[in-house]
């Protein structure tokens, strides 16, 4: 596999974290699943900065947003596959 786009750190994640600069809208991403080392592939349909979530499948609003294992927040409105996860459509639930 090539350098990949984003990696998950745990199979229990929702989202990937981008690890190469700016995705454009329609790229085909690539993945890397680090607790399994899996390759996982995702058309980006946002544009995502480095260091910034995409997500893994579909999230409802209200879901419980997972990174690295642990909630990170909750979906403020529906994100689909591939979209763009950021402080626009996730709350945090620290304060």
């Amino acid at each position: 596999m090539s350098a990949p786009h984003f990696v998950v750190h745990d199979n229990t994640d929702s989202v990937g974290v981008v690890v190469v600069e700016t995705v454009e809208p329609q790229t085909e991403m690539t993945g890397w699943n680090m607790e399994t080392d899996e390759t996982i592939h995702i058309t980006a349909l946002d544009a995502i900065p480095i260091g910034h979530k995409v997500a893994l499948g579909d999230i409802g609003n209200g879901d419980t947003i997972l990174k690295y294992g642990h909630s990170i927040g909750k979906a403020v409105e529906n994100i689909g596959i591939g979209h763009h996860v950021h402080v626009h459509n996730l709350k945090t639930t620290k304060w």
